[in-house]
């Protein structure tokens, strides 16, 4: 990779647990074994009860320019509910001090949650408004097998949310930060002009990027890798020189439907021309005709030839995308 590298991001789990000296190690290999821009934004995934002057300072020390914060909720319930270790007040306390030191950051809000209510999820969309957040993400909240939430709900305990209540709540936060004027630059990222994540725009973008660790995925435009998941298989590979992952090289087909997913999530929209003109190769007629049913039906709307899902059926976006899928 020749390019400089404009932006690092340390996520996929609690990499702010990691000590100074950690991180340093990390940094100096980086810079040693790429051509790191003067201007590349670094950013650090932590949680709440992480963030503390000491952190902060090594962090800031490490060139570390942006902070994204796992909040997820603001009432104590939610979080415990949901396994949490931090509670709201330590929350709060978190995004005052990074708002102290850092200039660009993120905030992560869940919507969904079982018991809770949209009463609970303006408050939470409130509160970072308060704070003057400069990106905002919200997710969806994903049951995962294995968990004390999956059996609770499993034994009846706690109920599922409704997909009317999930999409309520989606357009609250859409119609709410966009008044604002926070740009929905891709489905679960809000951010003011500027404040789009380098990293995230980069994935949309189908840009190059390569990711370190256990589960890291990485892209080169036209083979995507992915390393083995386990962390002390992955620990011995390293310790034999060698590196344990698995990759595909992506067919036409797939490109095809990678941009028409990442056409309707973000807000570029899937440009038709550029579809015509790169995939001739390919039989489009059926998704042409599934195009225009959608059109018709108000699902999709055409502009300057590119197409975006209505504000209507936004909420639906990943299913309307399948819909369009080539197989």
């Amino acid at each position: 990779m020749n390019e400089d590298i404009n932006s690092i991001y340390f996520g996929g789990g609690t990499p702010s647990l990691m000590s100074e000296i950690d991180n340093e190690k990390i940094f100096n290999a980086i810079n040693k074994k790429f051509q790191v821009s003067e201007k590349a934004e670094v950013t650090m995934e932590c949680n709440p009860d992480d963030i503390n002057i000491l952190n902060i300072r090594g962090w800031k020390k490490n060139n570390v320019n942006r902070i994204s914060l796992g909040v997820q909720s603001f009432f104590d319930s939610d979080l415990r509910l949901m396994n949490r270790s931090h509670d709201s007040i330590t929350a709060t306390n978190a995004i005052e001090l990074i708002k102290e030191h850092f200039e660009n950051f993120s905030v992560d809000l869940i919507y969904g949650i079982p018991k809770s209510s949209i009463y609970r999820w303006k408050k939470n969309i409130e509160i970072l408004i308060k704070y003057d957040v400069p990106h905002i993400s919200t997710y969806v909240l994903t049951v995962e097998p294995k968990t004390a939430l999956i059996k609770l709900i499993e034994k009846n305990k706690v109920k599922e949310v409704s997909d009317i209540d999930q999409k309520q709540q989606f357009e609250y936060a859409y119609s709410q930060l966009l008044k604002l004027g926070y740009r929905n630059y891709e489905f679960s990222s809000f951010a003011k002009p500027g404040y789009e994540c380098k990293n995230n725009v980069t994935y949309w973008e189908r840009g190059n990027y390569l990711g370190f660790g256990p589960s890291a995925h990485s892209f080169d435009g036209f083979k995507r890798k992915w390393n083995i998941s386990n962390n002390q298989k992955y620990i011995d590979k390293i310790k034999e020189n060698s590196l344990a992952y698995e990759s595909e090289i992506l067919s036409e087909t797939d490109i095809l439907n990678e941009l028409i997913m990442i056409g309707l999530r973000t807000s570029d929209g899937i440009d038709l021309g550029l579809i015509e003109s790169k995939f001739t190769n390919l039989d489009l007629q059926n998704l042409k005709k599934q195009i225009d049913l959608k059109i018709t039906d108000g699902i999709l709307v055409k502009n300057n030839n590119k197409l975006y899902p209505s504000r209507e059926y936004k909420f639906l976006t990943d299913g309307i995308a399948s819909d369009l899928f080539i197989t």
